[in-house]
């Protein structure tokens, strides 16, 4: 409110002429505090929303550590999808395999600092409600957007801006999927996958892996503390 008071009284007497240059640089000195103090503000709200999202999130998840089932991933991946969103600020991310919403759980946390959002893709009407009851008891329903519909069609219709992705769905429609969405990956975003290691001998894991090393405007490394996920950076567009 001051800070606007200021500005429109700033301006209003610099088109009367009426001020000397000392007290036009006192007034800007001044708008610039006020600016300053209003950022502070917000930013302590957002750090103590954030602590009480962390808290309600953390309990969620130590209270359900060892009853995840239906193909969730490990703690360890979940932890790593987090650092790898936190670390390069993604905002706009795509799930295609929601699950029960394990997985979901640690994007969405992440998202929550970010600013962003997360489009998550299942096809199972079970295993999609279940997952939605979790992220409302996770306290993040506001940073998802769950579908529940067929991934090989929806992913053609998603539109960008995507920068990071997590494929945990069909392994033999694991290039598909990349084929489809690297193109609208922002360059520097993320594409990751699942239950993917270089040495892994199964249908379309080794498509997969052929593919994703052969692309030029992708780096990839593995990592392979959990469940073993690839992590694909997008360096150009060609």
């Amino acid at each position: 409110m001051g800070e606007k008071f200021l500005s429109v009284f700033l301006n209003y007497n610099l088109k009367q002429s009426k001020m000397n240059s000392k007290l036009i640089f006192r007034l800007l000195i001044l708008t610039a505090v006020f600016s300053f103090l209003a950022t502070q503000v917000g930013y302590s709200q957002n750090q103590k929303n954030n602590a009480e999202l962390d808290k309600k999130v953390k309990a969620f998840l130590d209270g359900h550590d060892y009853s995840w089932r239906d193909m969730n991933i490990p703690s360890s991946d979940g932890q790593l999808l987090f650092d790898l969103i936190v670390e390069n600020g993604y905002k706009n991310a795509v799930e295609i395999g929601t699950s029960t919403g394990h997985s979901g759980v640690w994007i969405a946390w992440a998202l929550s600092k970010t600013g962003g959002k997360l489009i998550t893709l299942e096809i199972d009407e079970r295993r999609h409600k279940e997952a939605m009851a979790n992220f409302e008891k996770a306290g993040l329903s506001e940073y998802i957007d769950a579908r529940l519909c067929d991934a090989h069609e929806m992913v053609k219709e998603l539109e960008p801006p995507i920068d990071f992705v997590f494929s945990d769905a069909d392994k033999d429609w694991y290039t598909n999927y990349f084929k489809e969405l690297a193109p609208k990956l922002e360059i520097g975003g993320c594409f990751t996958a699942h239950n993917i290691s270089p040495y892994r001998r199964q249908r379309g894991i080794t498509e997969f892996v052929n593919y994703i090393e052969e692309q030029s405007n992708f780096k990839t490394t593995y990592n392979n503390d959990g469940g073993g996920v690839s992590i694909s950076f997008k360096t150009a567009e060609k």
